[in-house]
């Protein structure tokens, strides 16, 4: 084995110039000693992929310099991986060699068969292949049918074949009233909900069922995992050429050029001229210690907890390694993930990644993504996630260091991205590495507020009276934005049944039938609609969080001024809190109005929801409020990705980045209605178009309200 010892030898004047380049090229190699080779091939036995500890006690051990150490085992993977291949195409080919035979000996004999029956010549080749799929076709059919009629006898309590045959279902035909409107009986068709597919005792074909992975898959993956490792940790220490600073406004881009001649791929040449690229990075401090990130970052429900507006649905698909000694560091796991905008208008981004976690030195970590595809679980929008990930360094005082955090992918959108959306996610904002670490850094803060067990009097507004009681009412919070997030979400993962998509008012309206604890039972109607305002979105979240603005969009307060009764800080930034208003001149003094509003440089949410104040009560003295029927309303607010080279200092700090430079905003409003707490309700239209009716209005009277045109 040969290594470069990065000198170059001084040649004498006047000489050929090639003849001392070829020296100088002599002079730069050296072969290694069969004792080196012999450590050097047993230590790649026990460890492929040693880390810097072991490569410098093999630098000292053997008088060689660490490079060396890297590079020669860096070459030897790259050797075995040859290896391998080439074993296995010529195991490939052999099989291929004898299949051909196989069917050319078919062949002939199929010549001189004659049926026994009738003495007639054999059918043709195709007809003979086509009936044997359709048999195949009808046995997978017959396999199929006999589940389903499992399934319905297990959960309807009759085989499928007992049941009445079923009629096409059209939209117009469905009764939709609401008992919250009043004012419309129930009359036309009934609809017996435990047949809409998407229902909660249906059984939908997720996205994250078991997958049957095999020992090559495994080894494959971690191969995969390791390589995107060491790219990972190559984007995150290197600047110029690999990321300029963009032009525009300042955010790192990546020179596509300089990392395709960093990392080459191959058949680099053939790849769709219609995938695009986004790529970012960032960096910045956040109020946890490094372990407890890494914790998180590894536990894919509470990776959910800690990014609901941005992560839909995740699941761990296989365990592939759980770390050496107990510590997180080498653990490996396949996981489903599913990333979504907070808008009907935009669909999620699904990947397959390999996560991966590996302690750099003490205090230090780096978690990369990668993406390993399964063809046969594509999904509508081709997403590609290129190695991503994070580098996190401890810090005093419970802080950490995110050092750098890199969002990389190839997306092939199949369905065209909305009009106006197309700025925010063509700019790498929708889905990038700012959005990312803000809302981490703001979820730290608010889990931080979570731990503090001192009462202020200030915050609390002196009503809870406990910490217990704070932690409960925020936990309350923390429920009632998750609730709110999956209402809004495009994900086909959530048990949510699409009545109507975008009408030409662009309203999207589900519905869902609510069994689970923590909702109200029965079903539940939800509608939700984006639109642009010419506004700074600093300027829309002030409108939303100002009580004296309710009155222009508020249906739960029916018109009438609102006043704050408790009050919890979720962070540094005063609009991140948590308050319980009460309507104030109504005859409605057993509900109160739980409100969560949060805000950082990529959006911000104002999320609020009725609430008896019996379960206000329970939560405040510190008891479990996970039972807590919940049907959360809200809004979104997210800059439209248009640069705005204006001075925008005057409408919002500079510590608000994105949301201080965007020229306009995006706001998607939604609401749930409880339709009926029976397990089987008659739904018609006019429901549907009152609560189309209701957001148009609400729509209005905010635009009406920041004066701005209606069209």
């Amino acid at each position: 084995m040969e290594y470069g010892s990065g000198g170059g030898g001084g040649g004498g004047s006047g000489g050929d110039p090639d003849s001392s380049d070829n020296q100088r090229r002599k002079k730069r190699y050296h072969r290694h000693t069969a004792h080196q080779i012999q450590r050097l091939e047993g230590m790649f036995k026990e460890c492929p992929h040693p880390d810097e500890k072991q490569r410098l006690q093999l630098s000292r051990e053997l008088g060689l310099a660490p490079r060396q150490i890297k590079f020669w085992f860096q070459n030897r993977r790259t050797q075995t991986k040859a290896q391998h291949e080439r074993a296995d195409n010529c195991a490939l080919r052999a099989e291929n060699d004898k299949i051909r035979c196989e069917n050319i000996a078919i062949r002939e004999a199929l010549k001189n068969v004659i049926c026994p029956s009738c003495g007639a010549p054999p059918v043709t080749e195709d007809s003979y292949f086509d009936e044997q799929r359709l048999r195949m076709e009808n046995a997978q059919l017959k396999e199929e049918l006999d589940r389903v009629s499992s399934i319905a006898a297990k959960y309807i309590g009759r085989p499928i074949s007992q049941l009445p045959p079923v009629q096409p279902l059209h939209i117009s035909s469905l009764d939709l009233s609401m008992g919250s409107f009043g004012g419309h009986g129930f009359g036309g068709p009934s609809l017996d909900l435990d047949l809409l597919p998407g229902s909660s005792s249906s059984l939908p074909n997720l996205p994250f069922q078991p997958i049957g992975i095999s020992d090559m898959d495994k080894s494959l993956m971690t191969d995969i995992a390791a390589n995107a490792m060491d790219e990972l940790l190559r984007l995150l220490q290197t600047n110029e050429p690999l990321w300029m600073k963009s032009s525009t406004d300042g955010r790192d881009v990546l020179n596509l050029e300089s990392y395709e001649r960093m990392f080459p791929r191959p058949n680099s040449h053939l790849r769709n001229p219609k995938l695009r690229i986004e790529a970012s990075r960032d960096s910045g401090v956040v109020i946890m210690n490094a372990l407890a990130l890494v914790d998180m970052f590894m536990d894919t429900n509470k990776w959910v907890e800690l990014f609901p507006a941005i992560v839909s649905v995740a699941k761990t698909m296989e365990v592939l390694s759980p770390g050496v000694l107990g510590s997180l560091s080498g653990s490996l796991q396949l996981m489903y993930e599913e990333l979504q905008v907070l808008s009907p208008l935009v669909p999620t981004r699904e990947f397959y990644v390999l996560r991966y976690c590996q302690q750099i030195e003490q205090g230090l970590w780096a978690i990369v993504n990668v993406s390993y595809d399964f063809p046969k679980l594509a999904s509508q929008c081709r997403s590609h996630k290129l190695p991503s990930g994070c580098l996190i360094q401890d810090m005093p005082n419970g802080y950490s260091k995110v050092v750098t955090w890199v969002e990389h992918v190839e997306i092939e959108e199949k369905i065209p991205i909305h009009q106006l959306y197309k700025d925010l996610i063509h700019s790498g904002l929708a889905f990038g590495a700012e959005r990312w670490l803000a809302t981490l850094q703001r979820m730290c803060e608010r889990l931080a507020c979570l731990m503090v067990s001192s009462n202020s009097t200030r915050d609390l507004g002196g009503v809870i009276p406990s910490p217990d009681g704070k932690r409960s009412m925020m936990k309350l919070s923390q429920r009632m934005v998750s609730n709110f997030c999956a209402c809004v979400s495009t994900s086909t993962s959530h048990q949510w049944t699409t009545l109507s998509g975008l009408n030409e008012g662009g309203v999207r309206v589900t519905l869902q039938k609510s069994t689970n604890p923590g909702q109200p039972n029965g079903v539940v109607l939800s509608a939700s609609t984006t639109f642009w305002l010419p506004v700074s979105p600093q300027n829309i979240f002030n409108f939303f969080k100002d009580e004296r603005n309710r009155t222009h969009w508020d249906v739960l307060s029916n018109g009438n001024p609102v006043q704050e009764v408790a009050h919890i800080a979720n962070g540094s930034h005063p609009g991140n809190c948590i308050s319980v208003l009460r309507a104030l001149n109504t005859s409605q003094n057993n509900i109160l109005i739980l409100q969560e509003s949060c805000i950082d440089q990529s959006g911000s949410l104002v999320v609020y929801c009725p609430v008896e104040l019996p379960y206000i009560n329970n939560a405040m003295s510190g008891e479990d409020p996970s039972c807590i029927p919940l049907l959360p309303s809200g809004f979104t607010i997210s800059p439209d990705g248009h640069y705005n080279q204006g001075d925008g200092a005057s409408t919002s700090s500079s510590t608000q980045g994105n949301m201080a430079t965007s020229g306009g905003s995006l706001i998607t409003v939604a609401f749930q209605i409880l339709v009926n707490n029976l397990p089987s309700v008659k739904l018609n239209m006019e429901s549907v178009a009152t609560v189309n009716n209701l957001i148009s209005t609400t729509v209005h009277h905010i635009k009406t309200a920041l004066n701005c045109p209606s069209s």
